[in-house]
């Protein structure tokens, strides 16, 4: 699946974006979980202030 999102991403305006990967902490087990999403190259530090 990965390369078809980036193969995706690469035609077109595939450049404004930028796959982020964030780790979260769970507040009920204490476990830590990766959060990904694909999101515009501007909102990147407002994605990993979150």
């Amino acid at each position: 699946m990965a390369k078809k999102v980036v193969a995706t991403l690469k035609t077109g305006k595939g450049n404004a974006f930028t796959k982020v990967i964030k780790v979260v902490k769970s507040p009920k087990t204490g476990a830590y979980a990766f959060k990904e999403e694909i999101v515009l190259n501007e909102l990147v530090n407002d994605f990993l202030k979150k």
